[in-house]
């Protein structure tokens, strides 16, 4: 029996469990010293004077890093690809946001660091703050145009003469709330300089090369002297996926001549790591009187800092999820006194999917149709917007599965007409889809004395399981047992893999882990056995680019989620009481870690649809949510048990396993079939998130 596909326990959970598994922020160096970043406590302006002298004298304070005195690096915001930050290293006095990094003080100890902090006396400039997208696109500023994931705008048929054979329309405007990652784990770094000339930082990184390259670009250092080690990441959701100021000031701070770990405050990670931009979406959906989509139009409105760019693509999902010949979308952004946005988990198609499959559901109603029959009246073939076959497509299967699973055909249409007692009870559905990514990636496998194998690779693993599918693929190339199976992750002196973002890891390392142990096998047959045993080590690396055979097929995952609420039409309260959703994403590599990333996926989406929403005072630009106390995410009693289904696809052509990235599926239907769901149950057409009990009572 082969190890792939099988619910194998994780390989690293003994360590973590134990609390050998040494996350960054954990890392024993000898002779670390502690940094704390102060933050501004304007959103816009300039600083006019920081006194240092009663933090200078505090007790264990080693230093005092303001703009008057920090080394300057005339190369702090050379990017080294698109998606790198703009970031704050002390280089001048301009305020851009609140709590932007204004200082750092090192210590020997944390709280004295801490303590130093409080001592220091700032002053202000002051300026008018513009921090609310809302407000800012209600007086009538103008957007720009952005997109740097793909084409901002896109246009397909007549959208004009589309609406205009049309039978019936919906048109309405979607807004999503600004959301925090806040991972279990917050970001922490340790920076170490062997030498003047090389730099090893342990950073809680999804993207180590990436952080390498911008490191040595702001300190002018070769590639190869720079290091950064990864090698557990307690949650990421994209926050993770970039270097931000934090890192680069840790490395600034070491320059004492001390190793500096750094770990920033939950409040912090409110202002200093990205965060799901706001957005208001405007679609129009026409079709003809048997539900043929003749016509939509998808504008897309999202905020993002007045000294960097981020666009929220969400229009994306409405190019290619159903068939329409005449579509029109757009994305703009809004520069505001705020932080720079970020990815966050399944960036776009989360936002996008919920106003899309909203207004769907809107546009069944209107015609008197089967939400699902509308969906499958608009089955896409082949990808509309590429014009490309689908790699693989399954969704057909996961409607028919996941709808007999959840009992869909017992739906009532007339909203409000179905109670358990005085509880409200309504049923919605939506579809989840998502890229299947790949790219570029390298390991190495090498065979050992002892007869075990080691498998090596840059890439970080997050809490998904990438130790254990990796130390899986190669079991089964190598015809080894799991347990003589050692991977080595998340170091920059490994072979190089892409960011773990995207949904792509799998994709990509697996793919790569693939090649490389079956070059293992190769070398090895090709050996006598007194030349294997002359042998200390056979070993193999290869780098495995992104499969050609992709460029001829549209690569996506896709799944159908059912969802039931229960609603109190006294307290608005909105409770998820079932849920079973259905995924079509190629090869599974391991049923128990694959079915745990669905259902984390699913979890967000409750949090998206009820839950999530980060307040920022519109008056001071100031995030007021600045904890998971005020910052609501699900917990247990918010969860059903669900039911995942995961149906068998055979995909030849995404990649070298056949399998498609499974992290951010989960939460694209999630959403809005809640939303549907609140509808049936009320008769409230809810467009607006989260969806807090206000909403629902009013």
């Amino acid at each position: 029996m082969t190890l792939v596909g099988r619910g194998v326990d994780r390989v690293d959970a003994y360590a973590k469990v134990r609390g050998e598994a040494q996350y960054a922020g954990d890392v024993a160096v000898a002779g670390a010293v502690y940094a704390f970043i102060v933050t501004s406590a304007i959103a816009k302006g300039r600083l006019s004077h920081i006194g240092t002298a009663a933090a200078e004298g505090s007790p264990g304070v080693l230093a005092v890093l303001t703009p008057w005195n920090a080394p300057r690096l005339p190369h702090a915001n050379q990017k080294s690809t698109p998606v790198d930050k703009v970031v704050q290293l002390l280089q001048d006095q301009d305020v851009s946001y609140a709590e932007q990094p204004i200082a750092v003080v090192v210590a020997d100890t944390s709280e004295r660091a801490r303590e130093a902090a409080s001592l220091l006396e700032v002053s202000y400039a002051p300026e008018a703050v513009h921090a609310s997208l809302a407000a800012e696109v209600g007086r009538g500023r103008t957007p720009r145009t952005a997109g740097p994931r793909a084409k901002p705008d896109s246009e397909r048929g007549d959208l004009t003469a589309g609406l205009a054979s049309a039978a019936a329309r919906v048109e309405g405007t979607y807004t999503t709330s600004n959301q925090h990652h806040h991972p279990m784990e917050m970001h922490g770094v340790v920076a170490v300089w062997p030498s003047k000339d090389s730099l090893t930082v342990y950073d809680t990184s999804q993207g180590i090369f990436g952080c390498r390259a911008r490191l040595a670009a702001i300190f002018e250092l070769p590639l190869e002297r720079v290091r950064v080690i990864s090698h557990f990441v307690g949650g990421g959701f994209g926050c993770k996926g970039s270097m931000w100021s934090h890192v680069a000031l840790a490395a600034l701070a070491a320059r004492v001549g001390r190793p500096v770990r750094l770990v920033l405050t939950r409040q912090q990670m409110c202002s200093l790591v990205g965060y799901r931009p706001r957005t208001i979406q405007r679609l129009t959906l026409a079709a003809a009187k048997d539900g043929t989509l003749r016509a939509m139009r998808h504008d897309v409105i999202s905020e993002t800092s007045t000294f960097d760019e981020f666009s929220e693509p969400s229009a994306l999902v409405t190019r290619m999820l159903y068939a329409c010949p005449n579509v029109v979308t757009t994305h703009r952004v809004v520069p505001l006194d705020v932080p720079t946005p970020t990815f966050t988990r399944a960036p776009g198609e989360a936002s996008g999917s919920f106003a899309l499959e909203v207004a769907m559901d809107e546009l069944a109603h209107e015609l008197g149709m089967d939400p699902l029959a509308l969906r499958l009246k608009n089955y896409a073939e082949r990808d509309p917007d590429e014009d490309k076959p689908w790699s693989s497509k399954s969704l057909r299967e996961c409607y028919r599965r996941g709808a007999a699973e959840f009992g869909w055909n017992a739906r009532r249409a007339l909203p409000g007409s179905v109670r358990d007692g005085r509880l409200l009870v309504g049923l919605g559905m939506a579809t989840a889809t998502y890229p299947a990514r790949q790219s570029a990636a390298s390991a190495r496998a090498r065979l050992l004395a002892d007869g075990s194998v080691v498998i090596q690779a840059g890439s970080q693993d997050l809490g998904t399981g990438t130790y254990t599918i990796l130390a899986q693929i190669a079991a089964d190339v190598l015809g080894v047992p799991l347990e003589r199976v050692r991977v080595e992750l998340g170091d920059t002196t490994l072979p190089e893999t892409p960011v773990s973002g995207g949904s792509q890891t799998a994709s990509s390392t697996g793919s790569a882990v693939k090649r490389a142990a079956e070059a293992l096998k190769q070398k090895l047959d090709a050996l006598t056995p007194a030349e294997r045993a002359a042998r200390p080590e056979l070993a193999a690396e290869v780098r495995n680019d992104e499969k050609a055979d992709r460029q001829h097929f549209s690569t996506h995952g896709f799944g159908a989620d059912f969802v039931e609420v229960k609603v109190d039409p006294e307290l608005g309260s909105v409770r998820v009481t079932r849920a079973v959703a259905a995924f079509a994403t190629g090869k599974i590599l391991n049923a128990k870690t694959a079915h745990s990333q669905f259902m984390g996926g699913m979890v967000w989406g409750i949090g998206l649809a009820l839950r999530e929403c980060t307040v920022r005072d519109e008056r001071s630009g100031r995030v007021v949510t600045r904890d998971l106390a005020d910052y609501h995410v699900p917990v247990n009693a918010d969860v059903p048990e669900f039911k995942i289904l995961v149906i068998d696809e055979d995909d030849p052509h995404v990649n070298d396993i056949g399998a498609k990235g499974i992290g951010e599926i989960g939460i694209t239907g999630m959403t809005a079939a809640i939303a549907n769901a609140i509808y049936n149950a009320t008769g409230k057409r809810l467009r607006d998130l989260p969806i807090t009990p206000d909403k629902v009572f009013t």
